[in-house]
């Protein structure tokens, strides 16, 4: 959440950032009005508990008449003094409530709009001419099936739409992404993680998952537990009501998940193949750190991503999301989209967000300064969601015989091997 500071100081940032979302700024004058009515409560409760205090004292000393006037305040003051508990929780109470729909504070400079509006600031790679080369480029669901590597007719029969089983070499090319990214996210001092994939209310709640995203998550209801659509849940909630030292901050994640989405609203988007489904393995890359920091982390955790795709030789582009497209707590997001043939379009593959302070609070993460505790700051980047970077790999480097290059970067990962073959 928001730091609620701003609120006072500065309700019209607060306006615009909801304006920029697209989200309601009327919002925000419910929130001033639940402040000063929260806080109104507190002063009128610690006023008659003061005099309540006060009264204790005197009726010791009292006689006669003043002391029966003394009981019979004491008396009044103590159902004042419950009534204005009450109204002072429920106030307290309808504040938090509406705070937590409130999104984070966008950044400066993001561009405003909404899903069609990103800024594209980079492009990376030259897509091939498979005209030129004298083909036509297969899609990846034709490609994977001929090379023994996807299962879609028996991923619906096992779990229904959306669902595949990777075989074969299929499986082997995850194998070798998760072991190739989890060497890089080393190499740049990242710690290994696997977290859970069942998270508690608490967590899904702390990272913003439980608002707007609410329709895209798996909920099981006998235990009260979430599937999480990213790692990034456990990795936030790892340091959950915690104070961590400022020496020993950043701490980064690199964590290993299978990630589960209902893909609430997509009927009918991206049904071939893979793209789109509802379980996927991802590597997942978490920074906590110092809140001055943060910004500069987000330029190292895009560094990082761009670096992994260069790695498997995948043109791509790097969009700077505008602030109508943002998740609840991002207040800056940078996306990279990469080059799929047979759509001759660019396509999402991994996304970075800046979180500031906004989930840190929700959970209780804080560092310890001279002047006492502050949050942390928060931020996330993918760094290979399975499913996308496979499919990408297999249409960017087939050849004209249906087999398919393999970038050197993985070769390694693989057993050396050059060419996926069928048979």
């Amino acid at each position: 959440m928001i730091d609620p500071k701003l609120l006072r100081t500065d309700p019209d940032l607060v306006r615009r950032s909801q304006e920029a979302r697209g989200d309601s700024v009327e919002l925000v004058d419910e929130l001033v009005s639940a402040d000063e009515a929260r806080r109104s409560g507190i002063a009128t409760h610690d006023r008659l508990r003061a005099e309540q205090k006060e009264l204790g004292r005197l009726i010791p000393k009292a006689q006669g008449d003043e002391k029966t006037e003394l009981l019979a305040r004491t008396k009044q003051l103590a159902a004042d003094v419950k009534a204005a508990q009450e109204q002072s929780e429920a106030a307290g109470e309808r504040f938090n409530e509406l705070i937590m729909q409130l999104g984070n504070i966008v950044i400066d400079g993001v561009p405003r709009g909404g899903e069609d509006d990103g800024l594209v600031i980079e492009t990376v790679g030259v897509p091939r001419d498979f005209a030129a080369e004298g083909f036509e480029p297969k899609d990846h669901l034709e490609l994977g099936e001929a090379l023994g590597a996807i299962d879609m007719e028996r991923g619906t029969k096992i779990s229904g739409s959306r669902f595949y089983v990777l075989t074969g070499i299929g499986a082997r090319l995850e194998f070798a992404l998760l072991n190739l990214a989890m060497t890089k996210a080393v190499e740049w001092g990242f710690t290994a993680m696997i977290p859970p994939a069942l998270v508690k209310p608490e967590a899904m709640a702390g990272t913003g998952f439980l608002g707007q995203a609410a329709k895209d998550v798996y909920h099981l209801s006998t235990d009260d537990l979430y599937l999480v659509g990213t790692s990034e849940v456990a990795l936030a909630a790892f340091h959950s009501d915690e104070i961590l030292d400022a020496d020993s901050l950043p701490r980064r994640y690199a964590a290993f998940s299978p990630c589960f989405r209902r893909e609430a609203g997509s009927y009918g988007k991206d049904t071939r193949g893979i793209f789109r489904v509802h379980w996927f393995d991802k590597v997942e890359m978490f920074i906590h750190c110092l809140p001055e920091d943060a910004e500069d982390w987000h330029q190292r955790l895009l560094g990082f991503e761009k670096e992994f795709l260069q790695a498997l030789e995948i043109p791509f582009q790097v969009l700077d999301v505008a602030s109508g497209d943002l998740g609840l707590s991002a207040a800056r997001k940078y996306d990279c989209y990469a080059w799929l043939p047979t759509q001759q379009r660019y396509r999402e593959v991994t996304s970075t967000s800046n979180c500031t302070q906004f989930q840190a609070r929700r959970l209780g993460i804080r560092y310890r300064t001279e002047k006492g505790t502050e949050h942390v700051a928060t931020l996330n980047g993918t760094l290979c969601a399975m499913t996308r970077i496979i499919i990408m790999l297999l249409e960017n480097h087939q050849q004209a015989d249906g087999s398919v290059r393999v970038p050197e970067a993985l070769r390694p990962h693989l057993g050396g091997l050059e060419v996926l073959t069928a048979g």
